[in-house]
């Protein structure tokens, strides 16, 4: 474990002993009585992080309660987002990429008048006008596309409002951003994350996508990512949905991220450090503060409901309160974090040096407010 982040027992966090039972038996009640399949949880404050992860549930979906293995890996879907985001900000603290800089300037091929005016302060702050995911996103995946299709398919989309008028959740846009760390770089998005980042943390069970030696062995590395309860529009599609080796491979880098719930501690500690790592430094100050501060007050015409209620740093979330998929209702203004549709959640709280990961396996959308009222009673017991 890297010399920033010390494994202490819940008093040592200063977390209120009957506050955080409470948490636990909570996680624990969700996943026996079926709510969701596996739960994990740590808690960073500090220096420190628990002992060791809470981790409840089930492995596989159809197995026995109390049957998740104490080194499961998770699929965290969209929380891959903050990570691109980061690199792209490493290339920007380098003097290698501006955030002003048209996209069309880094991928030439994006040239159509309509996206033209488009700069990469827009795909971090999803205000690009490209959409979530293409029109022929599930056609792709059955066919088992490779990533170089979904670019074509985003290069060519038609964008829905120009570039800086408005706020809509773009995993498109994070393509792009991936694009334009390879062409920046000269490295693969996942090789840049893993070499700049991953690595320089500790984060040895974290990838974006699974390489192929996680396949092979008797014991494969594979046998640890927790099974996902995919939603209904994946049922029966075993050669594309979340568990599918396709997906664990394609690297999506709006959501093909596998990590742990230790490895993701490791990561909020360096962001609450604000960029140190140890006796080292991955990011300038300035760097982590530009990235987790509102920056939709800068565009003029975003509407002012957007900047106000659902702000946005460069690729992190900022704390939405009245959202349904909030960080929970106890958090600060300054929190920033992100989510993942297969009902996963980190968030970092500066105004408390604490942070908390909660990954689970059941999808949002299918399990109500499970993950915010979780997050609620970690937040509670943080004296």
């Amino acid at each position: 474990m890297p010399r920033s982040l010390t494994a202490r027992p819940p008093e040592e966090l200063k977390l209120d002993p009957q506050r955080w039972d409470r948490a636990v038996a909570l996680a624990t009640s969700l996943t026996e009585d079926g709510t969701v399949p596996a739960v994990a949880v740590d808690v960073v404050r500090g220096d420190g992080c628990l002992e060791r992860p809470l981790l409840c549930g089930r492995q596989r979906v159809a197995d026995e309660p109390g049957s998740v293995r104490e080194d499961a890996m998770f699929l965290v879907a969209s929380l891959t987002k903050p990570f691109v985001a980061m690199a792209v900000m490493m290339l920007v603290e380098q003097g290698r990429l501006a955030l002003n800089e048209r996209v069309v300037e880094l991928i030439p091929e994006f040239d159509a008048p309509p996206k033209r005016p488009m700069i990469v302060r827009h795909l971090l702050t999803h205000s690009s006008g490209l959409p979530d995911m293409l029109p022929n996103n599930r056609a792709l995946r059955e066919a088992n596309a490779p990533l170089e299709s979904f670019l074509e398919g985003t290069l060519a989309v038609t964008l829905d409002f120009p570039p800086g008028r408005g706020v809509q959740y773009q995993s498109m846009g994070f393509l792009l951003l991936a694009e334009i760390v390879v062409r920046v770089s000269g490295l693969s998005c996942s090789e840049f994350l893993r070499t700049h980042i991953f690595e320089p943390l500790g984060m040895a069970d974290t990838s974006l996508g699974a390489p192929d030696d996680w396949f092979d062995g008797e014991a494969p590395r594979t046998d640890r990512i927790a099974e996902v309860a995919v939603p209904p529009e994946q049922q029966g599609h075993e050669n594309w949905n979340w568990n599918s080796r396709y997906w664990r491979q394609l690297g999506a880098p709006w959501g093909g991220l596998l990590t742990t719930p230790r490895d993701l501690a490791m990561f909020c500690r360096m962001m609450l450090a604000g960029g140190v790592n140890g006796d080292d430094r991955l990011f300038s100050s300035a760097t982590i503060a530009a990235a987790t501060t509102n920056q939709l007050g800068s565009l003029r015409e975003v509407p002012e409901a957007d900047r106000r209620a659902r702000a946005w740093g460069f690729g992190w979330r900022m704390n939405w309160p009245a959202h349904a998929a909030s960080y929970g209702d106890l958090l600060g203004p300054r929190t920033f974090g992100h989510w993942g549709a297969t009902g996963t959640m980190f968030w970092m709280d500066p105004d408390r040096d604490a942070a908390a990961v909660i990954l689970s396996t059941q999808p949002f959308e299918q399990s109500g407010s499970h993950l915010g009222r979780l997050s609620n009673a970690i937040a509670a017991a943080l004296s």
